[in-house]
């Protein structure tokens, strides 16, 4: 493990089964798929006070990952590793704090009974952060920290707004003092006009903390100018990890292109413009052979339907699950190989 690692994923997998009963078994095949694979040797690496971006589409298994680096759920199988010591599948206190989340919907995420003092003042005293004398000031400190005032401590969740909503949540989980945020989804919910708002908080807060921030997104637009890493994930799999600007700039995995093309543009360049992604992910209980994209995939050939590919470093810090990444370094001219292959 490399020695700026804070938070790594070592092989995870995560498998949910479907109830079975004995009527089930008498109406469905024993062929029937019976349970889905979310996470499917996941590998994944947070480094100290960086922002990786993990970005996929919707059930790519972004919002699993999250909850187990948290703690809400296990996995089935793999390890986690903190500050490079496994942690327990059953974690205490203090193993908890270490690593907080921020959620995506703000008005679900906060109690509407609970004043926001109280909700900080709780857990301020639950974890001992400060004595109890000093609850009030560090209470305001983190209401400071993400731009909100005294005034919001007698306040409670439904007289503020989405964006403050979701400064709060964020004051909340910043009250603990966590070394590691994982942010899933965080500005999904919210309007355009307040999005770059949270952005840049979140940027902010690690720079002047020093936070390893996780924040997990399903457009690739939203963590460009955030993020020092991305890595991009397609049904349970991680399938290219690279710096941002080298991944915008040089994208090795088919999947991570039609991301790009997605973004909307006020200009015509573009890194390919006659890329663009058709169809719908496979269902998770059946995922097709070989390379799991190869479906959509304009670039597939008949190895990509064998073959499943797991990540394999490109240069010293960019990784493709591609078995033709070398070959994408001129898109027309793959397709056009491709076309005539």
């Amino acid at each position: 493990m490399s020695e700026l690692s804070v938070l790594r994923v070592a092989d995870v997998t995560k498998q949910y089964h479907l109830p079975t009963t004995i009527v089930s078994k008498l109406l469905h095949s024993k062929n029937e798929h019976t349970g889905l694979t979310a996470l499917d040797g996941i590998e994944l690496q947070l480094n100290k006070g960086e922002i990786l971006a993990l970005v996929g589409e919707s059930g790519s298994g972004k919002s699993t990952l999250a909850k187990i680096l948290v703690g809400s759920t296990a996995p089935s199988s793999g390890e986690i590793e903190y500050n490079g010591s496994p942690i327990p599948s059953r974690r205490d206190k203090a193993d908890s704090r270490r690593i907080q989340m921020v959620f995506q919907d703000p008005y679900s995420s906060l109690n509407p009974r609970i004043p926001v003092g109280s909700m900080l003042r709780e857990l301020l005293l639950l974890h001992k952060i400060v004595p109890r004398n000093e609850v009030r000031s560090e209470s305001i400190r983190l209401l400071n920290l993400v731009g909100l005032e005294e005034d919001a401590l007698d306040a409670y969740p439904n007289q503020f707004s989405g964006g403050q909503r979701q400064r709060i949540a964020i004051a909340r989980a910043l009250s603990v003092r966590p070394d590691v945020l994982i942010a899933d989804e965080p500005v999904s919910a919210l309007d355009v006009s307040v999005q770059a708002t949270i952005l840049d908080l979140f940027s902010e807060l690690q720079r002047e903390l020093g936070l390893s921030i996780l924040f997990v997104a399903h457009n690739l637009a939203v963590v460009q100018h955030l993020s020092q890493r991305v890595a991009v994930m397609y049904l349970g799999r991680i399938v290219e990890v690279a710096e941002t600007a080298e991944l915008f700039k040089n994208p090795k995995h088919p999947y991570t292109r039609a991301l790009i093309e997605s973004i909307p543009r006020m200009s015509a360049e573009s890194v390919n413009d006659e890329f663009q992604l058709e169809g719908e992910p496979p269902s998770p209980f059946d995922v097709p052979a070989g390379c799991r994209f190869n479906p959509r995939c304009p670039w597939a050939v008949s190895s990509c339907r064998v073959t499943d590919p797991r990540l394999i470093p490109i240069s010293p810090r960019h990784e493709s699950a591609c078995l033709r990444a070398d070959e994408l370094d001129d898109p027309r001219g793959t397709a056009a190989a491709i076309s005539t292959a």
